[in-house]
């Protein structure tokens, strides 16, 4: 995808990215002739167990912590609604006095309706805002933190900006407060090193990270020991956190993109620099008024999120440009008509964020992509605009 003249070129990373051939390859005998479900216990099963708990190991050193600190589940979603609900509904049952759990306005949808979910049981959700430059103030987590606190849960790269949070510096200050720290990790793991010190609860998904789809996983720290109510009811599978028949064939292929991640991770990462800074400076150099969103903040390799110039409606130029694949804002959101939430948060207007588009560069993006892509992207954008 991306590659040949008339081909479409691929731009939405931070949405999906494709299995890798080697992650493929991996799975493909777990779907057939090594079918054998991981928790029997005669020999297709323990081979598939022991396949399981290779890729678990992965996993875990890919994040720089022990195997056993790693639950499976579909996938970061409902990872981060283990963390949440998990931990609020265990400590609640112990009879701790804590309700207050604190994120981020630019959090993933699914870690700010887990949040407010907690509320009809009793909890209080405190939602911060963030700068221009999406980041966090320390301050302000400093002070929200006054009243005693139960959870912090915030995302260590944002899945529309890429802009990254100071987590290790936001995380000791929540463990100066005695609260457990939740990092959405989705975005970040597999593309840049992570440092889990003073993390509670991480989450992955190994979608985003060249494995498939319909996998992800939990860190849950082991010492001093962080325990969870179970979402839903069943054999206790996982470590008696998450119950349901593990699926080898995408655990397999999620531990196989682990170890690729792991392998080509800063090659990749200066590479991607590379490329989205072109893509930026041909943008600037094509559209005068172009803005780039987060440009003050750190962000990941491959992300760029840009406001459009004056009467450029970012919905209409990626129907004018259909051989770029690109979006508009999150793939959770972006069949809503309202403007991106995280980029109002940012202080936008709805008129600006409905200029904005999201790109993101990946393992298969050439120097020719990008240069094809700018010249499509400018010449749709020029062409959107009013006279």
């Amino acid at each position: 995808m991306g590659k040949g003249a008339a081909g479409m070129i691929y731009l939405d990373y931070l949405s999906t990215t494709p299995c890798d051939p080697a992650v493929v390859k991996a799975m493909l005998p777990w779907f057939g002739e090594d079918f054998g479900n991981p928790h029997s216990p005669h020999g297709p099963g323990r081979k598939a167990a022991a396949a399981v708990e290779r890729a678990r190991e992965s996993v875990a050193r890919l994040l720089g912590v022990e195997a056993r600190e790693i639950v499976f589940t579909s996938g970061a979603t409902e990872a981060n609604n283990l963390a949440i609900k998990g931990a609020a509904r265990h400590l609640a049952r112990l009879g701790d006095p804590r309700r207050r759990i604190v994120t981020v306005a630019t959090e993933h949808k699914c870690v700010l309706e887990s949040v407010r979910d907690l509320e009809s049981e009793g909890f209080e959700a405190v939602v911060l805002g963030v700068d221009g430059e999406g980041r966090v103030d320390p301050e302000a987590m400093r002070e929200a933190l006054k009243v005693p606190t139960l959870l912090v849960s915030i995302m260590a790269a944002n899945n529309e900006t890429g802009v990254l949070q100071d987590i290790p510096q936001l995380a000791a200050i929540v463990k100066e407060h005695g609260a457990l720290m939740h990092v959405d990790l989705a975005q970040m793991a597999g593309k840049m090193p992570v440092s889990l010190r003073d993390v509670d609860l991480a989450s992955v998904s190994a979608h985003k990270m060249y494995g498939p789809k319909g996998i992800g996983a939990l860190y849950v720290r082991r010492k001093p020991r962080v325990r969870l109510e179970p979402l839903f009811s069943g054999g206790g599978q996982e470590r008696g956190l998450r119950s349901g028949t593990l699926p080898t064939p995408l655990i397999v292929g999620f531990g196989e993109a682990a170890d690729l991640a792991a392998a080509t991770m800063g090659d990749e990462a200066a590479r991607q620099v590379f490329l989205r800074d072109d893509l930026w400076a041909q943008l600037r150099e094509g559209l005068p008024g172009i803005a780039l969103n987060g440009s003050g903040a750190p962000r990941l390799a491959g992300a760029l999120n840009v406001c459009l110039p004056d009467g450029c409606r970012a919905l209409d130029v990626l129907e004018a440009c259909p051989d770029v694949a690109a979006s508009t804002g999150s793939a959770c959101t972006a069949a809503e008509i309202a403007p991106s939430y995280v980029l109002t948060a940012m202080r936008l207007s709805a008129e600006k964020a409905s200029r904005c588009l999201r790109l993101s560069v990946g393992r298969s993006t050439s120097k020719a992509d990008i240069d094809r892509a700018a010249s499509l992207l400018i010449a749709a954008a020029r062409a959107c605009q009013p006279n």
